[in-house]
């Protein structure tokens, strides 16, 4: 049991660090703040606004990893479909001759794997310690 809160806790810092760094990084691109949007390249600003989405919901998932809610798991979910349908998006757009970074497509790739592994760890560590009586 109490190998479980630590992995929350652990888990509820490293998501929390994760969205911040996503938090901050998505919306310097979107408002233009220090000059981030101009070294970004060809970013693809609905990739963009997909990653600002998830770093709210993973804030939300790290506080519910605090606090070992069930709705950790589900919000976890819907970041990880935001993501996935950005992701089908970004190749739609590739496809249609859009311009854009190769990190791009490495960075999804990336995001998708972390929101996925917090989602397992969500499910095994919160839901599946909440049907025990």
């Amino acid at each position: 049991m109490k190998n479980k809160k630590i992995i929350n806790a652990v888990s509820a810092t490293i998501l929390a660090l994760f969205a911040l760094l996503t938090l901050f990084l998505s919306s310097s691109v979107i408002f233009d703040w220090f000059g981030i949007r101009a070294k970004e390249g060809n970013y693809v600003l609905f990739i963009v606004w997909a990653n600002f989405i998830c770093s709210i919901l993973y804030l939300f998932a790290a506080y519910g990893f605090l606090i070992r809610t069930k709705w950790t798991f589900w919000i976890l979910i819907i970041a990880l479909s935001v993501l996935i349908i950005a992701f089908i998006a970004l190749q739609f757009h590739i496809s249609n001759g859009g311009i854009y970074e190769e990190k791009t497509i490495g960075a999804m790739v990336f995001r998708m794997l972390v929101t996925l592994i917090f989602s397992l760890l969500a499910f095994y560590n919160i839901n599946k310690q909440l049907k025990k009586p």
